[in-house]
């Protein structure tokens, strides 16, 4: 529905997360009127965009025991999208002065955390973060808050000074409303090999990849065909003997050297791993690997969220989720930041984080419990007809502009900028156009980048 006219209310909000999602959540929020608090587990904000050379002692990322590791950012990542369609819309994301700043169209990871820390500390964000402080559940009370349980971890020097302590403190608190915005590159999703099991060789996720060094020399099957794959596979093949990329999007007989690459083929999927070390593909070839890496993406994964059931992950569908955000028995208390994927990230999050503030206020009137959970159905129902699995329920791909535009109309605001639109859709084109090398170095169209920075004269931010 669109902004209603009752008094608007300020309430107690806890954001989950100081990542991209949660900063600007926290930012609306605040603009809105209402009380926030950010929980963040690292010691600074930015999220996924955090770099960190430690990686997880299980490469594949299957124990639940396992110590995690919050980034799965490698060293080389580029964006793959222009700076100018990354930025949220009153804060561009404009080239800064500054030493070792990165001036490039896409610019590196390093870039991008500085500008979500330069965000954050435009907007005052800093002050609402509770730094090493870890969310480990969250439950629904029955007047419809939230009470938050987190744990902060403190370093203390022991007498002797020869070793840190670290004093663990849990604290309870009682919210109005809890936005969920702990991203969904965590969880790794493992492909299913058969045979594998048997096969002397290594596994890991990209999740757990950083460097080429290790792959020196080495023969490698990266199995994927998403960004990540694209990317790792070339940043590995300048060292290592062979890389074999496996994809599930191609024609069974596919057997292609990758251009201007001699030791880069893309095949088709796998069809078995042997204990000889050798690897089986569906197109018959065979190849001697030491190293299969899964670039396979993630599932969702909320551990600390106790919603009695209400809310559930089946093969990667989230739900019931309304436009991807509210249960609808738990609305608005609880709501999620960030679920869908293929999408411009920055700008899917800002708009939902407006919706979900407008909604918290009562300047914004949700639908009843019932005609949410129908539009669900309906969406489910439409979804099945059309063949797409469940576990594509969040993939916006084509439809993401419509879902943009469908928040900015709910909030009464201005939908996504054309000039936007036609930029995401031109490097979309570029890479699709099997230009993975050079597409980030190759922009042709300097009109676009023109319209870009003379809408971002409209915003006094940019410094």
């Amino acid at each position: 529905m669109t902004p209603a006219s009752l008094s608007v209310k300020s309430r107690h909000v806890a954001v989950v997360g100081a990542g991209a999602a949660g900063l600007v959540a926290a930012r609306e929020l605040h603009r809105e009127g209402h009380s926030v608090v950010v929980f963040e587990r690292g010691n600074e904000v930015g999220g996924t965009w955090v770099y960190t050379p430690r990686v997880e002692p299980d490469p594949l990322g299957i124990d639940p025991n396992r110590p995690i590791v919050h980034t799965s950012v490698y060293s080389s990542l580029r964006t793959n999208l222009p700076r100018e369609v990354m930025g949220f819309r009153d804060f561009p994301f404009v080239i800064r002065s500054g030493e070792n700043r990165d001036p490039r169209m896409y610019p590196g990871h390093r870039e991008v955390l500085l500008y979500l820390k330069e965000f954050a500390r435009e907007f005052g964000i800093e002050e609402m973060v509770r730094f090493e402080t870890e969310v480990v559940k969250v439950g629904i009370l029955e007047n419809g808050k939230c009470k938050v349980r987190s744990k902060k971890t403190s370093s203390l020097n022991n007498e002797n000074n020869d070793n840190n302590i670290s004093e663990i403190e849990f604290d309870d608190e009682i919210f109005d409303a809890v936005v969920v915005c702990v991203g969904h590159y965590t969880e790794p999703r493992i492909a299913e090999i058969p045979g594998v099991n048997l096969w002397p060789g290594k596994q890991m996720h990209s999740h757990n990849y950083r460097i080429p060094e290790p792959f020196r020399d080495q023969v490698v099957i990266l199995i994927g065909c998403s960004a990540s794959a694209v990317d790792i596979s070339r940043d590995i093949a300048a060292i290592a003997k062979e890389v074999h990329v496996a994809s599930r999007s191609v024609a069974d007989e596919t057997y292609t050297k990758q251009l201007g690459y001699n030791n880069l083929w893309l095949h088709s999927m796998i069809d078995s791993a042997r204990e000889d070390g050798t690897v089986v593909f569906r197109n018959g070839k065979v190849v001697l690997a030491d190293v299969i890496m899964h670039c396979t993406g993630y599932k969702y994964h909320f551990p600390f969220l106790d919603t009695n059931g209400i809310v559930t992950v089946d093969d990667n569908r989230v739900g019931p989720l309304y436009k991807h955000i509210f249960p609808p028995a738990l609305a608005p208390c609880l709501s999620f930041i960030g679920v869908p994927w293929i999408v411009s990230t920055f700008p899917l999050f800002e708009f939902q984080s407006k919706w979900i503030a407008g909604v918290l206020s009562a300047r914004i009137t949700l639908p009843s419990q019932k005609e949410m959970m129908e539009d669900i159905k309906a969406f489910y129902s439409t979804l099945e007809a059309s063949g797409i699995p469940k576990r594509y329920t969040h993939c916006l791909g084509e439809s993401k502009f419509e879902y943009y535009d469908w928040l900015a109309s709910q909030c009464g605001c201005q939908g996504i900028e054309k000039w936007r639109k036609q930029m995401i859709d031109a490097t979309v084109e570029n890479i699709i156009s099997l230009r993975p090398d050079t597409y980030r170095d190759e922009w042709e169209d300097q009109q676009l980048v023109l319209e870009a920075h003379e809408d971002f004269t409209k915003y006094t931010s940019i410094s």
